[in-house]
């Protein structure tokens, strides 16, 4: 659907569709590259391991691992997984970039006069400032901030390359896919630019980061496109409602909190949400109702995805009816330990 849209939007508009570059290339060659590096990982260490007292045998035990771990299913999980996200996310960017021409008047003052309603007459933004400061805050933030770009599509690869339960990487897939989705129609619904846009004033006492060079940038791209010659290679990348850092960063600490075994990750994921959070309203990337809609999207995506992978959500908890599963195949040294594996309970 995602894919069709954007076919629809660049014929009606007059441009053709791009593969927009992401922080670890374009996107042809950034996933098979993630893919091949999580193959090495997968096998490599494993088998070294495995091997450790007759390092003749390595081949022979990598080749045992694949045998046991990339099975048929594995592989189709990767090749569905895989591209379904590619040809969302390049839908996503690409509608994006359409927004000034077809998205409509924008409503920066109606979601800013909210955050004030909000915040008792205060700026968000400000109040965040004078809490936490400008400086090193800035840049601690802004590290946050930024990891969002690698851990989309680390993640995903993670979730399809080492799930245990092949359900698991299916309903991560589905939900991060829903929620890019859901995404682009909110932009759509309501078109904003974000109040790092629209007030720049209020982010001007901020020390300089890395975000501050991408806001710039982002802006700069956004006039080129709007006013700029037709032949531009720019691509608009700014829309602040809803937020899909916030819907993203949720739906991976959501999956990881019914998927994975060790409670010190599921409570990294969860703290690394709540600075993701901080870290939109303290630039400016969004507003308050932004992060809501942003929190929104992410539940119906994980609760969608889920039902479409075969997990039951139970008055107890969420328990795992799977699919597919590769959890009884035998393993050697308990070689598979790194593996994504349902808490035996969950509330």
């Amino acid at each position: 659907m995602m894919g069709v849209v954007a076919v629809v939007a660049s014929i009606s508009v007059g441009e053709g569709l791009r593969d927009p570059d992401g922080s670890l290339g374009p996107g042809w060659l950034r996933m098979p590259l993630l893919l091949s590096g999580a193959f090495v990982l997968d096998i490599l260490p494993r088998g070294l391991w495995r091997a450790r007292r007759h390092p003749s045998t390595f081949w022979s035990q990598a080749r045992r691992l694949v045998h046991e771990h990339w099975t048929r299913e594995r592989i189709a999980l990767v090749a569905i997984g895989i591209g379904s996200f590619y040809v969302t996310y390049v839908s996503y960017r690409n509608l994006k970039n359409f927004l000034p021409k077809i998205g409509g008047q924008l409503h920066d003052p109606l979601l800013h006069s909210i955050d004030k309603a909000i915040m008792f007459g205060h700026e968000p933004a400000i109040v965040l400032h004078h809490l936490l400061g400008e400086n090193v805050a800035a840049q601690v933030l802004a590290a946050v901030y930024l990891l969002f770009l690698p851990v989309s599509p680390l993640s995903l690869v993670v979730y399809l390359v080492w799930s245990r339960n092949i359900s698991y990487g299916y309903w991560y897939a589905t939900a991060q896919c829903l929620a890019w989705a859901f995404g682009t129609v909110s932009y759509y619904l309501l078109p904003t630019v974000g109040p790092a846009f629209w007030y720049v004033w209020l982010y001007s006492d901020l020390a300089h980061t890395s975000v501050s060079d991408m806001q710039r940038s982002l802006a700069a791209s956004r006039a080129e496109t709007i006013y700029g010659p037709l032949n531009t290679d720019a691509i608009q990348s700014v829309a602040g409602f809803a937020s899909l850092h916030v819907g993203i960063i949720l739906t991976l600490a959501l999956v990881t909190h019914y998927t994975v075994r060790h409670s010190w990750i599921r409570r990294t994921m969860w703290v690394y949400f709540g600075l993701t959070v901080v870290s939109t309203l303290y630039f400016g990337w969004h507003y308050i109702a932004d992060d809501v809609a942003g929190a929104l999207i992410a539940l119906l995506s994980v609760w969608l995805g889920g039902l479409a992978t075969g997990q039951r959500f139970e008055r107890r908890g969420r328990s795992s009816r799977p699919t597919t599963s590769t959890a009884g195949v035998p393993l050697d040294d308990g070689g598979n330990d790194h593996e994504l594996a349902a808490p035996v309970s969950s509330s």
